[in-house]
């Protein structure tokens, strides 16, 4: 087999001489992130301090990076302040994303049952009370106080005290459920790990406190981007090859000249608008020296209903 082209060389010819969208001296490829429609939940956790709330917060979005393994994909969209939450303690907006609403019905009280009644001083509220569409939580929660738990409605939002070692358990009845949109990403290639790794977090610190969106994945980076489909029939999606380094030579890659090593970074979110906002705050931040190109992940655009220009973030700017 021969050596595939290089990445410029693609650049050239499937490009034919356009002005490229550069920040810096890093290249933004003129290609799309293929997002898809799922429904979300928003849940608020308060605790009575900083430390239990963490724990919370990563015990209920454990094990929730992606649909294709898990029961939902779940992080914090961002800090509360004890004036934004319905209790009045500091708390943390957590989206949770899944394909459909049966989905998250099932998921959202598992997790809260496991990871946040059983986590000290905490309460789990909903989050989008303004919702047309809502699935059960303290509905079904409730039984665990084995016939000791009391129900308190205010204005007309009902919730459940759960009697606990600690004292109470407090959670409210439903949560809303919307239409959202997950998918949505971006590839940044660099010249070795250390450097594209610290592109990376720049790019999920960016983000970090943003309304509206999340990144499911550990530290909001992925570094196994799998494509649809296997060799192996098994298996629903396989290795990003045209993306894997030690790959170059071998397949049609999709890496810069000069990149050695590619970190994606996976974005969900309320709205497509929300996350395209995210992306474009997400690549201003990771480019930079030592990251030849940004590019995104598209399924050639069979999949996902939303396909989010990477050009056109920068092209709507000016």
């Amino acid at each position: 087999m021969g050596v595939a082209p290089s990445f410029r060389d693609q650049w050239s010819r499937l490009y034919d001489g356009r002005t490229a969208v550069r920040i810096g001296s890093t290249l933004i490829v003129d290609t799309f992130a293929e997002a898809f429609r799922m429904r979300f939940a928003r849940l608020i956790v308060t605790a009575a301090d900083a430390h239990w709330l963490d724990a919370a917060c990563r015990a209920v979005c454990g094990y929730g990076c992606s649909v294709i393994g898990c029961d939902t994909e779940a992080g914090v969209e961002r800090q509360l302040a004890p004036g934004e939450t319905p209790d009045g303690r500091s708390g943390a907006a957590i989206l949770l994303f899944g394909f459909s609403t049966d989905a998250l019905a099932k998921a959202v009280p598992n997790r809260v049952g496991q990871c946040v009644m059983t986590c000290p001083t905490t309460a789990a509220l909903n989050g989008m009370p303004e919702a047309e569409e809502t699935i059960p939580l303290g509905k079904h929660l409730r039984y665990f106080g084995d016939g000791f738990q009391k129900s308190k409605l205010i204005g007309e939002r009902r919730y459940w005290r759960i009697p606990v070692m600690d004292g109470e358990f407090l959670v409210e009845e439903a949560v809303g459920v919307a239409k959202g949109v997950a998918g949505g990403n971006i590839i940044i290639q660099g010249v070795d790990q250390s450097t594209a790794l610290a592109a990376a977090r720049r790019a999920v610190d960016a983000m970090a406190g943003e309304a509206g969106v999340m990144t499911p994945f550990p530290g909001g980076v992925v570094r196994s981007g799998s494509k649809v489909g296997s060799r192996y029939q098994q298996l629903r999606a396989s290795t990003n090859d045209a993306f894997c380094p030690t790959l170059i030579g071998r397949v049609q890659t999709e890496l810069a000249a000069d990149a050695r090593c590619a970190y994606e970074i996976v974005i969900n979110g309320i709205d497509e608008p929300t996350v395209a906002g995210a992306m474009r705050m997400a690549i201003e931040a990771a480019a930079g020296e030592g990251i030849p190109a940004i590019s995104a992940g598209n399924y050639g655009g069979k999949l996902g209903k939303f396909h989010i220009g990477l050009r056109g973030l920068f092209d709507a700017a000016k």
